[in-house]
């Protein structure tokens, strides 16, 4: 099985992040520019937490919050779970579903390398299956 190292080989590592002391409207502006649904907020190159459109709909918009005067530190998530690189696509799956979490970071001796979500894991997991399925229609084949 793959490992969340191989994932980011293959989906890329770069990392969409953002300050604590930004407004959650420019979290979420950034957001819908770069078609994601979370990003990894830093300080001085420090994973400090994650914000994500779930926080926003549950801590700003239905709490009556200005998007634009609410800094991302006043709802981001600073109990980051996140895994090495080894741990490998299934764990991290039932880490998720088990938490209940879309997103994950991968980190290595206190260096982030990156961030899977569920759909990159998902994707991981169909492309290894048609792999074994392909496999086995050439065993049968042969």
């Amino acid at each position: 099985m793959k490992t969340v190292k191989d994932v980011l080989k293959s989906k890329g590592n770069k990392i969409i992040s953002i300050t604590p002391e930004e407004s959650v409207f420019n979290a979420i502006k950034l957001m819908s520019e770069s078609k994601i649904s979370s990003l990894l907020v830093l300080k001085s190159s420090k994973l400090v937490g994650i914000i994500t459109e779930r926080d926003y709909a549950w801590k700003v918009i239905l709490r009556g919050k200005a998007s634009k005067t609410t800094q991302v530190r006043e709802i981001m998530t600073s109990n980051i779970l996140y895994v090495e690189p080894s741990k490998t696509v299934e764990e991290c799956m039932a880490i998720m579903t088990e938490k209940r979490i879309r997103h994950l970071p991968i980190m290595e001796n206190g260096e982030l390398l990156g961030l899977v979500s569920i759909g990159d894991l998902v994707k991981a997991l169909i492309e290894h299956q048609k792999f074994i399925i392909s496999q086995l229609e050439h065993y049968l084949h042969n």
